[in-house]
């Protein structure tokens, strides 16, 4: 199968699985974290070497109080009881997104399992946390401004490639494609610069039904596409 090298998905439906099934959100969140373990194992399995979730964005802190906490306390649960079979099974995890702003308990979870895991090579699994892509690429921007008003950077001299690296997602490939669960057809402010020829899949598909089959569905579709990147079509 050819295969995309870096895949990125937005997880969306958690609340409306729950809602479904008259259940508290809550239900569907903790429902959503199974799948999480079942994918990241099934596209270490096929040999992708990069996955990032849309875990949390920066609009999501506007979401009701309780919700938000136990999204923070599921996080918190979640990594201390997967992140030594994570290393075990030599898999980076990473977290893209502004640290500014996260409460301390999870922040120091997560620079803990970074640390832990950063050497691993078989698969990089990026959660995109505290993230939002307009705010990545501002940043990115100061930084790259920062240093030609320092007179470190000639203007003429930047590049994409530098703008690249002066994003959360330096060093790594642009996703090749993307895949959205519950049937919304938007990129909801995410990898904005990244995705700039990454292939889009949208399912009516809920997240929390979003198994390997499902997954393998996608990564088919993907193996149909043409990516020209510009280039007229291949005769």
């Amino acid at each position: 199968m050819k295969l995309p090298n870096h895949v990125a998905i937005i997880m969306d439906g958690n609340g409306r699985w729950a809602q479904n099934r008259n259940l508290p959100r809550s239900s569907g969140h903790i429902e959503g974290v199974k799948r999480v373990e079942e994918i990241v194992y099934f596209a270490q399995d096929q040999g992708i070497k990069f996955l990032t979730l849309f875990t949390f964005s920066t609009e999501n802190w506007n979401r009701p109080e309780n919700e938000v906490s136990m999204l923070m306390t599921t996080l918190i649960t979640v990594i201390n009881r997967k992140i030594k079979e994570l290393n075990e099974k030599n898999i980076r995890l990473q977290f893209l997104g502004k640290r500014q702003g996260i409460p301390q308990s999870v922040l120091d979870t997560i620079n803990s399992a970074s640390e832990l895991t950063r050497k691993n090579t078989d698969l990089t699994l990026n959660m995109a946390f505290n993230y939002g892509g307009r705010l990545e690429i501002l940043e990115g921007v100061k930084n790259i401004a920062q240093a030609v008003k320092e007179n470190q950077l000639d203007v003429n001299a930047i590049t994409e490639e530098m703008l690249s690296q002066s994003l959360y997602t330096k060093g790594m490939p642009d996703p090749d494609l993307l895949i959205r669960t519950s049937g919304e057809k938007r990129i909801s402010n995410f990898l904005l610069w990244q995705l700039s020829y990454a292939e889009f899949y949208f399912t009516d598909t809920l997240w929390p039904d979003f198994d390997k089959n499902e997954f393998l569905k996608a990564l088919l579709d993907f193996e149909m596409r043409e990516r020209r990147y510009g280039n007229v079509h291949a005769r």
